[in-house]
C-alpha cells in the first residue's frame, strides 16, 4: 500500500467513524468518502461533523455537495490559471515556428 493509499484509507475511517458516532449508518459514510474522493475534502468532512453534529442525513449530504461544490470550482479556477499563462508564453514569445 502506497502513502497516498494509506492516508486515504485513514481519512475514510475517521470519516465513517462519525457518521456512525452520530448515530447514522456505515454506509452513509462511506457513500460520502466516495463521493468526496480526497483524503483533503474527508477531512474537512469529518471537521464539519465532530464540530457541528448535525442531527439529519440531509444536513450532511448538503455539506457533502458543499465541498464538491468548492472542490470543483478550485479545479476549474487551476486549469484556467494554467490555460491562461501558457495563452501569455504565447503571446510573449510566439509559436516557435519562426527562428529569428
Amino acid at each position: 500500500m502506497t502513502a497516498g493509499q494509506y492516508e486515504w484509507l485513514r481519512a475514510k475511517e475517521r470519516l465513517v467513524d462519525a457518521v456512525k458516532q452520530l448515530g447514522f449508518p456505515e454506509e452513509l459514510g462511506l457513500e460520502i468518502a466516495k463521493n468526496l474522493g480526497s483524503p483533503r475534502a474527508m477531512g474537512r468532512m469529518t471537521g464539519y461533523l465532530c464540530n457541528v453534529k448535525p442531527k439529519k442525513a440531509e444536513l450532511i449530504v448538503d455539506e457533502m455537495l458543499a465541498i464538491c461544490s468548492e472542490t470543483d470550482t478550485w479545479k476549474e479556477k487551476r486549469a484556467n490559471e494554467e490555460a491562461n499563462a501558457k495563452y501569455n508564453e504565447i503571446l510573449s514569445y510566439g509559436l516557435g515556428g519562426d527562428e529569428e
